[in-house]
């Protein structure tokens, strides 16, 4: 059978992180290298391809399309499908990805055949032998239109397949991730015990910390050509047994990379010992989330450290010359004070970049009740969940204004305290100029939704 598999183009009114951070779709390469044994298969990025989806098909003449999927991508998902039933109705269509696992209703449609609500080799291969035999059945882990979307009631978590990092080769030069480009994403481990009450990653993952299997891991990083490896494991030091390991195959395996990650507060600060280790073997940043100034905003976070620990950690790296990655949550509580008192924190922690996104109750966390009655825009208003827009109507000052603080938050930072003049030594003009870019897009953004708020 002839596959392609597909990821949706950008949602151009929705704010992310995309324009810093655009990594391959490490989800399709897994399913490529699963199906490649016994089909021919392909993928197509629509992130990076300017030939739409009914021209692909014509020519290259699929069996089935399958879709992946962001919180944000259901509509333009939907639209998709719809173009593949048009271009040809024989066509098969399936759709995975984060909001097939978190709300697979989203796609019961007249143009989507198959919905993975976790995607595991097993099913997968399922899928494909019932498909060539002309059957249906029922299969853990996805809904089918011919059985109404029925389920086993088995549930499931994505599994970390072995990616086929070759079906991506045309594209690879294009993955990045801030300055350092090109390169690669990988997990290392699944699952995060903080559970922090805004995250929704322990949620898809699980809350109990997994290393991925080491022989796969070993073949992944050994097929990985790019410089650069992003590690998108949701606390890499979340535990002395993943950086114990991790340390130990880097070693054994004699690899020369750069390497970044998501570390947390706490992490920090008690492994201390094995950053200096890491240092050493090439990491070059870590993704923080210092979250916030008020330390009342990190209890009711459910956070394991405080806007004190901040400034330790913060310390720590300065001293290892590890770069910080900050990412920080403005609270609907906020007023023009308190993002004052913001701006000035940010400038006393000294990261190298920042990022500030609203605080975003997605409909799976606890905190959606919470918020509930605030809420400007519905929980199937799904383009407008991308942590950039602000989903809670402020309490202390007027939707206009507190996108004017956002505004100016995040000029400030981008002026004053992000390490320009050093980014440019370490990534280069290039780098920097199109890091530039995607800001002022992010700006322009917001002085859209500014003007257009009551």
């Amino acid at each position: 059978m002839k596959i392609l598999l597909v990821r949706p183009p950008r949602i151009k009114q929705a704010i992310t992180l995309s324009d810093f951070m655009f990594s391959e779709p490490l989800g399709l390469e897994m399913i490529y290298g699963i199906l490649k044994h016994k089909d021919d298969v392909e993928i197509f990025d629509m992130m990076i391809e300017n030939t739409s989806l009914s021209e692909k098909i014509i020519k290259y003449r699929p069996d089935i399309v399958g879709i992946t999927s962001l919180c944000i991508d259901v509509n333009k998902v939907l639209m998709l499908c719809d173009e593949v039933k048009n271009t040809d109705s024989k066509i098969i269509t399936f759709v995975g990805g984060t909001q097939s696992f978190l709300n697979p209703g989203a796609f019961y449609h007249a143009s989507v055949d198959h919905i993975f609500e976790f995607t595991n080799s097993d099913n997968l291969t399922k899928l494909m032998q019932i498909l060539k035999d002309n059957q249906i059945e029922l299969i853990d882990g996805i809904r089918s239109k011919k059985l109404s979307y029925q389920s086993t009631g088995i549930k499931g978590r994505n599994e970390y397949m072995l990616p086929d990092r070759n079906s991506t080769e045309k594209y690879r030069h294009e993955y990045s991730y801030f300055g350092y480009r090109p390169a690669a994403i990988m997990e290392f481990g699944t699952g995060c015990e903080k559970v922090c009450d805004f995250c929704l990653r322990w949620r898809i993952e699980g809350a109990k910390e997994k290393l991925i299997d080491i022989k796969l891991t070993k073949r992944d990083l050994s097929s990985i050509k790019e410089p650069t490896i992003m590690f998108m494991d949701n606390d890499f030091l979340g535990n002395e047994e993943k950086i114990v390991s991790f340390i130990k195959i880097v070693k054994e395996l004699n690899l020369n990379k750069n390497y970044i990650m998501y570390g947390s507060v706490k992490g920090i600060i008690e492994y201390k010992e094995y950053l200096k280790e890491l240092k050493k073997l090439g990491l070059k940043a870590l993704l923080v989330g210092y979250e916030t100034f008020n330390d009342d905003e990190m209890v009711s976070y459910h956070k394991k450290s405080s806007t004190s620990d901040n400034f330790e950690a913060a310390k720590i790296l300065r001293e290892l010359q590890i770069d910080v990655w900050a990412s920080f949550m403005a609270h609907p509580d906020w007023e023009r004070n308190d993002f004052k008192l913001f701006r000035s924190y940010i400038k006393s922690l000294k990261p190298q970049i920042t990022s500030i996104s609203p605080l975003t109750p997605f409909p799976n966390l606890a905190m959606y009740e919470h918020y509930k009655d605030r809420l400007l825009y519905s929980a199937d208003d799904y383009e407008k969940w991308s942590f950039g827009q602000v989903m809670i109507k402020p309490s202390g000052i007027s939707l206009k204004a507190y996108y004017l603080e956002l505004l100016k938050t995040n000029l400030y930072v981008n002026l004053f305290v992000n390490k320009n003049t050093e980014m440019i030594k370490k990534y280069g003009i290039e780098n920097i100029f199109r890091i530039t870019k995607g800001s002022l897009k992010a700006v322009k953004k917001y002085v859209t939704l500014m003007v257009n708020s009551q």
